[in-house]
């Protein structure tokens, strides 16, 4: 008999009751350190004081309008990422799924007002991820996401990661974006280097592509930058944001240049929760947090340190880790024993990791995780490790 919650996930035994920062609390007492963050979400840690104050008094307000009227909070948390980044205008969404479907919409519309109504085509990447919507499972391109879900939304080309050769030759007269993640997250924490984001770049101005970056994962400081591809010292056209943007509250948003955007006039998009008072008085709190410089250093600071405690990790086990791959608090260990294995050690050490492609083990903390704490999950991962060993050996 099928539950009453749909089966789409294979979903790990415990149950969360309270997080506090870094720490999520289950039902029976035990306290587990996590390095998850919701997948990149909790960017400033569960329960943050600040997030709850912002929800607590918007809630005491006013939940829901609808688009239809305007909405100061979603004015607010617009001008400041406007303010903050390359953008002229932002649209607020529910998800990073959401922000796909927007995105791919917004560069096909402005090719059809410039009067090219086939210039349609959307290059992307292997080993991509944009979401589980008809836009996003297209734009993947892989077999494990699109199995069984045909026909697929048509106009996608996938190419190799960084086959610079192949890139330029699948641009055409046909083709009205690139859309690529600066950091790859569910592909296994590939960054983009900087020369290939500033190639991009140079091939979209070029051709006159557009330039679609999905940093759902990456952005929010993750890399300690507000953004990642800051760190190449180049700019979108359009962005997709989601995850740390809210939080913990459901929040997505996509930012663009006013001439990226320019085909986007009333009526062409719609949605009845996005940019709701609720999401974006929170949104609004997290960009005062992290947005600082000062936060941004901490963050550098810190990944700088965890980076080198996990290069002693790998050199101490080289039978279950090979290297550490990734950029700020967005990092990843690549596996030679089985990540879920490892992911699985963790679990028994009260330690919360994410697996990703490539037999890669993600960590993704609160980017508020401490001193303390990042050298207590590096204690568990050495833990974790060494159990491996021994069962592996027994």
């Amino acid at each position: 008999m099928i539950p009453s919650v749909l089966p789409t996930y294979n979903r790990a035994p415990f149950t969360f009751v309270k997080g506090e920062g870094t720490w999520l609390i289950e039902a029976d007492g035990r306290r587990f350190l996590d390095m998850t963050a919701g997948i990149a979400v909790n960017a400033l840690g569960h329960a943050h004081p600040a997030l709850v104050a912002a929800l607590t008094a918007q809630a005491q307000a006013l939940w829901h309008t609808s688009n239809l009227y305007r909405i100061p909070q979603q004015e607010a948390l617009a001008d400041a990422l406007v303010d903050a980044t390359f953008a002229d205008t932002v649209f607020f969404t529910n998800s990073g799924t959401e922000s796909c479907e927007l995105a791919v919409k917004m560069a096909r519309k402005y090719w059809f007002d410039k009067g090219h109504p086939d210039r349609t085509g959307i290059i992307a990447f292997e080993g991509s991820f944009h979401g589980r919507s008809a836009a996003g499972i297209a734009a993947a391109g892989s077999e494990k996401m699109t199995k069984g879900f045909a026909p697929l939304l048509p106009g996608f080309t996938h190419l190799p990661w960084g086959d610079h050769d192949a890139l330029r030759a699948a641009v055409t007269g046909s083709t009205a974006a690139i859309l690529v993640e600066p950091v790859q997250g569910e592909g296994g924490i590939r960054p983009l280097p900087d020369a290939c984001l500033k190639g991009l770049r140079a091939l979209c101005d070029e051709t006159g592509t557009l330039l679609i970056l999905d940093e759902v994962q990456c952005g929010m400081g993750r890399t300690g930058r507000l953004f990642a591809h800051e760190w190449a010292g180049i700019a979108p056209d359009i962005m997709m944001v989601a995850k740390g943007i809210g939080g913990g509250f459901p929040l997505g948003a996509v930012l663009a240049t006013e001439d990226a955007a320019s085909g986007m006039t009333a009526g062409t998009h719609g949605s009845t929760y996005g940019g709701n008072p609720l999401g974006c008085a929170v949104g609004l709190e997290v960009m005062r947090h992290i947005a600082d410089p000062a936060f941004l250093a901490e963050v550098n600071r810190k990944a700088a340190a965890f980076r080198q405690s996990l290069e002693g990790l790998v050199a101490e086990h080289p039978d279950v880790f090979d290297h550490v791959r990734g950029s700020g608090l967005m990092l990843g260990l690549k596996c030679k024993a089985p990540a879920a294995s490892v992911v699985a050690g963790a679990q028994a050490c009260q330690l919360l990791t994410v697996p990703a492609a490539d037999n890669v083990v993600r960590l993704l903390p609160p980017l508020t995780i401490t001193d303390d704490e990042l050298a207590e999950a590096a204690a568990r991962l050495h833990a974790a490790a060494a159990a491996l060993h021994v069962h592996e050996t027994a």
